[in-house]
């Protein structure tokens, strides 16, 4: 979509693409409400300022949104839209047996110790580097790790909201 078409967008369509991006309502909302956007560069930097404000509580239901790394099920209860994100972000994985074990294993420990998914922005990343990743954040405190998964669900909802919003 074209920045002109998103300035002039109904808000539906825009709460249906901003949903593609992140599951958090109040960021689209606020998104949509301060409209119209001069360049495509202060759309998303008033994006990335809204996501900074993100709750826990909201990060948390985005999350049950979001599909565990290298995991094929998980991805068959996203949209069209979303599939097409998460396999672009994640097609440096290796499929093989191997790795989809380790990060079967790796996400079980993750959620086990923290109560919530793993999340990284993988787009970019090879399986090697998401299961070293994994791995290094075992080691983390939950308000570490909080952190983390905050910077790093912003950074994927940025990213594909760029990739949406052609200048």
């Amino acid at each position: 979509m074209f920045l002109a078409e998103f300035n002039q967008a109904p808000p539906e369509q825009l709460k249906t693409l901003l949903k593609n991006c992140v599951h958090i309502q109040a960021w689209a909302e606020k998104i949509i409400s301060n409209r119209p956007y001069s360049t495509k560069a202060s759309l998303l930097e008033y994006a990335e300022q809204l996501s900074q404000m993100w709750s826990w509580q909201e990060i948390l239901a985005a999350l049950a949104t979001h599909p565990k790394i290298g995991e094929r099920q998980a991805k068959k209860q996203l949209n069209a839209k979303e599939q097409d994100f998460s396999s672009k972000e994640q097609a440096g994985i290796s499929l093989d047996e191997l790795t989809q074990q380790a990060l079967l294993q790796g996400n079980m420990d993750y959620e086990q110790k923290f109560g919530f998914i793993f999340l990284i922005k993988a787009a970019g990343l090879s399986s090697d580097e998401i299961l070293k990743k994994l791995h290094e954040r075992l080691q983390n405190d939950l308000a570490i790790e909080k952190t983390i998964v905050h910077e790093q669900l912003a950074a994927i909802a940025l990213l594909r909201l760029s990739q949406e919003i052609q200048a």
